[in-house]
């Protein structure tokens, strides 16, 4: 064994049909809030799959666009986006706490993760929304990220993250959505590199270039066509190359 050890998360409750599958081989959930996807009821059923089968329960908040599915920006204050965020997480947590689990981390959705990835004050927003929450709850963010920063020097355990199926730029963000190579689905591809990230602490990215990553947990879409499939061989491949998968402590 190599003594390596590493996450596997996907976002869950956004209605893919897959998180009954999914949730057999992540380990840590991002389940939606009810504002991009989902409603109360989707939230309780996701819970209730990710307790029942030991995976790490998280909230994934986003902006309000339900009809952008949360990836459009939304202008709000600093002040806003912190109310939302904490609205949303608070519903999450009353809802797994009426079923008998405490929400582990917060994963910023869609266009709200990305805007927080490089504005510094819309991070700060979101991390002092964690803290007011509860300031044990993990932060997952893009590894490099300002997001990942502000929660390191508010004092949050963060979790740097990387995608096996999204595309990078030369700097370390991702490919954004619609440009070509920003998703990647072939198995093939994904599970190799998602081995490397973890082992090299690297990835290549589109324009060939080497970028470093620290590496704490690794996503994958649920809303990908054929996400638990492509989970499933990922968590695999990194189990037969002796790392060893589980959820943050």
């Amino acid at each position: 064994m190599s003594g390596e050890r590493i996450d596997l998360n996907a976002d869950v409750g956004e209605g893919s049909g897959q998180d009954p599958a999914l949730l057999r081989v992540i380990t840590s959930a991002n389940i939606a809030c009810g504002v991009h996807a989902g409603d109360a009821e989707t939230m309780r059923a996701t819970v209730v799959l990710a307790r029942d089968h030991g995976v790490a329960a998280g909230a994934h908040p986003s902006f309000p666009d339900r009809e952008g599915f949360g990836r459009r920006e939304v202008r709000l204050s600093a002040r806003e986006i912190e109310e939302c965020v904490i609205a949303q997480v608070h519903a999450l947590a009353a809802i797994a706490a009426s079923e008998g689990i405490r929400l582990r981390h917060v994963k910023p959705h869609g266009a709200l993760y990305n805007v927080a990835a490089r504005d510094a004050s819309v991070a700060d927003a979101v991390v002092r929304a964690v803290l007011a929450l509860d300031p044990s709850l993990i932060l997952y963010a893009l590894a490099g990220s300002e997001l990942l920063e502000s929660g390191r020097r508010a004092g949050l355990q963060t979790a740097s993250e990387v995608f096996a199926d999204r595309g990078y730029r030369a700097d370390g963000t991702l490919v954004p959505r619609g440009e070509p190579g920003a998703l990647i689905e072939e198995a093939a591809i994904v599970v190799p590199r998602a081995i490397g990230m973890v082992r090299q602490r690297a990835v290549t990215a589109a324009d060939g270039s080497r970028v470093s990553l620290q590496v704490d947990t690794i996503c994958v879409h649920g809303d990908t066509p054929g996400a638990a499939a492509l989970a499933a061989r990922i968590r695999g491949g990194l189990l037969e190359t002796g790392i060893e998968v589980a959820a943050l402590r």
